[in-house]
């Protein structure tokens, strides 16, 4: 009995295929991973990913208020908010990574003042909170930046900003754990600030400290579910408290699969994997160059800020320097003093 090969599979398909069949069978198999456990991990994650899909469809068709009402939480510099049209969005996570050393800390805390002013100034007319997860809260920086503020803020009457009690408008919170204190942070105390209205912005810094300290390569699964409900989480005092979220990321290596996913001229890619930067609405990478640029007896390693991916922002960077006021973006005479 003979068949006609246009009617089965190339042999070498045929084997693929039950090279694959017998892979899942043996990986099923090894961890013990019945159906309804799966379903049971996989649920919030596509729940988070279909209610990222409506954000970026409905925004699309013009639809998505939040987003196209206008209003933003201004990162404090024209030139910044020009690239990100106005700033941070309001009720949606936003992701800010990069190396170390690239500024993403001085723009959390640059975001902490200007959340203070009122909205006509790009402000929410409230406070931050802040959790430190790794290292210690720069309290000095902060304080640098509130004397300061005037030289970042010329649009800003001089009156009004020293009217405003910046440093007691911001919580600081040190979650050493995922399990325990960011847990209660975030389910308790962070809730009770946004309800009296004390907290507009929630910056957590940075988000994969945790995952990565508490978790080993073969804890993926109980990672990814931590992971994910850590996220709902957040999504859920986004939304029902309209307000932004910050997260810093740190980076790794760049894998090649991840490319829509990555800054525009970068080898590296922000940690925690697809896992995570399906959670996110909003992807920036903050870069420090080689170059360095003057201003006056300042000088600044050159930076650069990309948005890598936003359901309503180019995929596009500007220069910047971190200067003694704050983050500033650069303009075109000031790009031709930079100095190699």
């Amino acid at each position: 009995m003979s068949i006609s090969a246009s009617c089965i599979w190339p042999r070498r398909w045929l084997l693929l295929y039950l090279l694959a069949h017998l892979f899942i069978k043996e990986l099923y198999s090894l961890m013990e991973l019945h159906l309804h456990s799966f379903t049971h991990i996989c649920s919030p994650f596509q729940l988070k990913i279909q209610l990222i899909h409506n954000q970026t469809l409905l925004l699309h068709r013009g639809e998505c208020r939040r987003l196209e009402s206008g209003l933003r939480l201004s990162v404090g510099c024209p030139v910044l908010d020009e690239l990100l049209r106005g700033g941070l969005p309001v009720g949606g996570v936003t992701e800010l990574s990069g190396e170390s050393g690239a500024g993403k800390t001085q723009l959390a805390l640059q975001l902490c003042l200007s959340v203070q002013y009122p909205t006509q100034h790009g402000g929410l007319n409230s406070g931050a909170v802040y959790i430190c997860t790794e290292d210690v809260f720069p309290s000095s920086r902060l304080q640098q930046l509130i004397s300061d503020q005037s030289c970042l803020r010329s649009d800003v009457p001089p009156t009004l900003i020293s009217r405003l009690q910046f440093s007691d408008h911001v919580y600081i919170e040190h979650t050493a754990d995922l399990v325990s204190s960011l847990q209660v942070c975030l389910s308790r105390r962070v809730p009770l600030l946004l309800a009296r209205g004390a907290v507009r912005l929630l910056v957590v810094d940075s988000v994969a400290a945790l995952f990565r300290c508490e978790f080993q390569a073969s804890d993926w699964l109980e990672r990814t579910k931590q992971l994910l409900s850590f996220s709902s989480t957040l999504h859920h005092l986004s939304q029902e408290f309209n307000t932004p979220v910050l997260c810093i990321n740190q980076k790794c290596l760049f894998a090649g699969q991840l490319r829509g996913f990555c800054p525009l001229s970068s080898n590296v890619s922000p940690a925690l994997g697809l896992a995570w930067a399906n959670q996110v609405m909003v992807r920036l990478m903050m870069r420090r160059l080689q170059e360095t640029v003057a201003r006056g007896n300042q000088r600044s390693a050159l930076r650069r800020l990309e948005v890598v991916f936003a359901p309503h922002l180019a995929r596009d960077g500007r220069d910047a320097a971190v200067w003694r006021e704050g983050v500033r973006g650069l303009t075109g005479s000031e790009c031709t003093d930079v100095q190699h």
